[in-house]
């Protein structure tokens, strides 16, 4: 496949700009949060595993949303979904601890941003912003056409990874005094968080036919990979490409398939990695919490 997708070129493969983009975010952050720091209200440096999540938060974004996976993601409904999992569900929690506090509560604290954020990150609110916006997102007719228009396109993006943003904050907010979730609640957050996405899983994974036009119509399939293309070399293809066949072997359903089951499996690593350092983290203090204090004529005074 990767020979025949050469046919695009190299700005439809590697897309320059944005890549630009990316190195711009990484060197902003590394000034912000080192040596420029103290202009902007910052005290302490990253610790070194939040220079770690943050980098890997940016490549992971470029892999995504610039490289050849991007391209595959309008030939490919299982790439697309591929894409989606990562964007929206590793992506966020990489940023969230990888960004410091200090940076957080400038954000979270900005005139007019916080009863926003107050509102917004209520558990309620928030689980059925992002799984309703979710869901809503990968109606045949909403999907089609976000796929028909690169404005339509990037504002559904932005709109969809803000929410994920949000989504996370009741589990992994960077500040205390808003991380009131108890752990119990925290696990029972997840849970139902991984029962809400379920439904447009099950709407990918098991219809009997094709849902998207962008896969399947000759005029939308190209449309939509008019996205990433330039049109001068898009248009000079159109006549030598039929569909998504020329690029891969697997029929329209069982691609669309695939990507449903993708999509779950992805999220329910995720979801289950998180919940997993909730239990443990909740089991330590438990355990921590029973240890009796030692004896007051055993304390260093006495010693």
């Amino acid at each position: 496949m990767w020979l025949e997708l050469q046919i695009f070129g190299f700005r439809a493969l590697w897309s320059p700009y944005f890549l630009l983009w990316i190195i711009i975010l990484g060197v902003a952050y590394y000034l912000i949060t080192g040596p420029y720091r103290h202009k902007f209200g910052g005290t302490e440096l990253p610790r070194r595993e939040q220079y770690i999540y943050f980098y890997t938060g940016l490549f992971l974004l470029y892999a995504v949303k610039g490289s050849p996976v991007d391209l595959m993601t309008h030939i490919t409904l299982t790439s697309h979904m591929v894409q989606m999992a990562i964007y929206l569900l590793v992506f966020p929690i990489l940023m969230i601890k990888g960004i410091p506090e200090w940076m957080w509560r400038k954000i979270v604290y900005a005139p007019g941003i916080k009863p926003v954020f107050k509102l917004v990150t209520r558990p309620i609110i928030s689980m059925l912003l992002f799984n309703v916006l979710f869901s809503l997102y990968h109606l045949p007719v909403i999907f089609n056409f976000t796929k028909s228009s690169p404005v339509a396109h990037t504002t559904v993006s932005i709109i969809l990874l803000v929410a994920a943003f949000i989504v996370y904050f009741p589990l992994l907010s960077p500040l205390k005094e808003l991380d009131t979730l108890r752990p119990v609640l925290k696990i029972g957050y997840i849970l139902a968080n991984s029962v809400l996405i379920t439904p447009a899983c099950v709407l990918i994974i098991f219809a009997d036919t094709p849902l998207y036009a962008a896969y399947t119509q000759d005029g939308s399939w190209l449309q939509a990979l008019s996205l990433c293309v330039p049109g001068g070399v898009l248009s000079g293809l159109a006549p030598t490409l039929s569909g998504p066949e020329v690029f891969t072997s697997m029929e329209t359903l069982e691609d669309q398939q695939l990507g449903g089951i993708i999509m779950k499996i992805m999220q329910e690593i995720t979801y289950g990695t998180i919940l997993t350092s909730i239990f443990f983290g909740w089991f330590n203090k438990e355990e921590v919490d029973k240890i009796d204090p030692l004896p007051e004529e055993m304390n260093g005074n006495h010693l």
